[in-house]
């Protein structure tokens, strides 16, 4: 009976042991958070490992979180996540549309954003951004040919547009000619003639008298125009001017046009077109709704894709800049110990009751083998 009450002890007491010591050691992780003293001589293991060791592990976290957790080629790899940018885009084009349908002004939300911008002021930038184009282009391109500077779907375009501005021309001409304009013109032109040719004319005026002569000239005219052979000529003759100015340069082309001239008239044409002052009270949804359809769907997707390459990269320098490591070390220093104990037993508490039971557990193995040997040794 002695000799089972001695092994009960035994391991009870090495049980006690064992988990004490071992929650002893995860309370003097964290306890005390300052060191103790007797008098001067300071207790051995204060204070407590985490508040010691408080500044290295936040560079440690610091160096863990750059080097292992956030590190570029993580965010390369979520930013170029398919669904990442599914989502993101379907919240930036969510974002989008209230203010795509505001009734609020341009210029009530532009003074909101607290931008300054009035209408003399956009004017004036149109204005100096018209003198810029302008004078940039023709530094640029003066020594060029037209033909070397002009898109080639455009020249393209030019050429399959002369049959059309030849039939377009004779069609005019056939109008007029056709009208009593065109006629009244004719006779003119007729009297001119034969007043020009002296007596003969007045002669020949006294025989068919003026009126007949033109009569019978505005059909021939008017037969003439019609004709596929005059068409002809007039696709043949623009081409001929269209291939003369194409391979002109701009400096020939612009060495007669004066710049006081143009641009003068080519600002105000723009600037009635743009109408700033109308632009600046409208509200956005008149200006915007229109084209809602295309910026929630081609325009925020493909700025949204622009932006991600762009911040791909350039990420190891953003992060660089942003200087991560000090910012977790700076943090994690701001913390107290008593928030620290927290968060580390909010995350572990559960494993570090296990320790303290496995602590019991080895301590009442140990207690039963000392039981063990104390009875053979008796």
């Amino acid at each position: 009976m002695n000799i089972l009450i001695t092994f009960i002890l035994m391991v009870v007491i090495g049980a006690v042991i064992g988990g004490m010591t071992n929650s002893l050691a995860i309370k003097m992780l964290f306890r005390p958070y300052k060191p103790v003293y007797i008098g001067k001589w300071k207790v051995p293991f204060t204070p407590g490992l985490i508040p010691k060791r408080r500044s290295e592990m936040a560079a440690q976290l610091g160096d863990m979180v750059v080097h292992h957790l956030i590190t570029p080629e993580s965010i390369q790899k979520k930013l170029t996540n398919s669904q990442f940018k599914s989502d993101a885009v379907a919240w930036i084009g969510e974002s989008v549309e209230p203010l795509v349908d505001s009734d609020e002004s341009i210029e009530a939300w532009l003074e909101k954003l607290q931008i300054t911008m009035n209408t003399e002021t956009i004017e004036s930038g149109i204005a100096k951004w018209i003198d810029e184009k302008y004078y940039g282009f023709k530094d640029k391109y003066r020594s060029q040919t037209v033909e070397a500077t002009l898109p080639l779907h455009w020249q393209d375009k030019i050429d399959a547009y002369i049959p059309v501005a030849a039939d377009f021309i004779a069609n005019k001409g056939e109008a007029y000619f056709s009208s009593p304009e065109g006629k009244k013109k004719v006779k003119i032109m007729i009297d001119d003639f034969l007043e020009g040719r002296g007596m003969l004319g007045n002669m020949l005026g006294m025989f068919l008298g003026n009126s007949s002569v033109s009569e019978k000239i505005q059909p021939e005219i008017i037969k003439f125009i019609k004709h596929d052979g005059t068409k002809e000529i007039l696709r043949n003759l623009l081409r001929k001017e269209w291939e003369k100015l194409r391979e002109s340069k701009w400096e020939d082309i612009l060495k007669n046009v004066s710049d006081e001239d143009v641009l003068p008239s080519l600002k105000k044409s723009i600037l009635e077109v743009v109408s700033v002052d109308k632009l600046m009270t409208s509200s956005l949804k008149d200006v915007l709704s229109p084209f809602k359809q295309r910026i929630t769907k081609v325009i925020v997707p493909h700025v949204f894709e622009m932006s991600v390459m762009a911040v791909s990269q350039k990420i190891e320098l953003i992060m660089e800049k942003l200087h991560l490591q000090e910012v977790v070390r700076e943090q994690v220093e701001t913390f107290s110990v008593q928030r620290l104990e927290e968060m580390v037993l909010g995350i572990t508490s559960k494993e570090l009751k296990m320790i303290t039971y496995l602590g019991a557990l080895l301590g009442g193995i140990i207690g039963l083998i000392q039981g063990v040997i104390v009875l053979f040794l008796a």
